[in-house]
């Protein structure tokens, strides 16, 4: 029982181990393809990435921090100096203005402040606040990869983030319509 107990033990902290100071992390396949990504997702999905959502941004002053902003309904990143850019296009008509289900997200709970995932080469020390903070300054994440999103994603989340290979776009969704971007 105590040799089971110690193999475990070993196993597991040779897994957190690997993990923690992995400098790539590829999601849903094998490795990353490009050594200048932090984060690369897989293109064999019709899947995005969902921002956090979150009621109060007063405490978030990372310039470039992403989020799904449950206030208005609309995707933001940080630009500098507490300026929100928005990246939900809307008209501001009820059928465009974006919508969430936020008990899902389960708002009410307490936020552990502690509690992220940095992946970088100094991803063990880095201090830098948020849920999911890439480490590297010379490295980048891809988006997921989908064709179409507004066709193919049959149920998008609210805060949801993809690269559309038709358009060559970042795609963005409110929880009602669909934005895209281009440089």
């Amino acid at each position: 029982m105590i040799k089971n107990n110690i193999k475990t033990a070993l196993s597991s902290l040779l897994m957190l181990g690997t993990v923690t100071t992995k400098a790539q992390v590829a999601i849903g396949k094998q490795n990353s393809t490009n050594a200048s990504v932090s984060l690369e997702f897989a293109n064999t999905e019709n899947r995005g990435f969902i921002l956090p959502y979150i009621t109060d941004k007063t405490n978030i002053t990372v310039e470039g921090s992403t989020i799904y902003d449950t206030t208005d309904h609309k995707v933001k990143y940080l630009k500098g100096s507490g300026i929100w850019a928005n990246l939900s296009e809307d008209d501001g008509t009820a059928a465009t203005i974006g919508t969430a289900d936020l008990s899902i997200q389960g708002l009410d709970k307490t936020e552990q402040s502690k509690a992220k995932t940095a992946i970088g080469n100094n991803g063990a020390t880095d201090t830098t606040a948020g849920i999911l903070v890439l480490t590297d300054s010379n490295k980048a994440m891809i988006l997921p990869k989908v064709n179409s999103p507004h066709l193919n994603i049959i149920n998008p989340a609210p805060g949801m983030m993809v690269y559309d290979t038709t358009k060559k776009q970042l795609a963005v969704y409110n929880g009602k319509v669909w934005s895209f971007w281009k440089p």
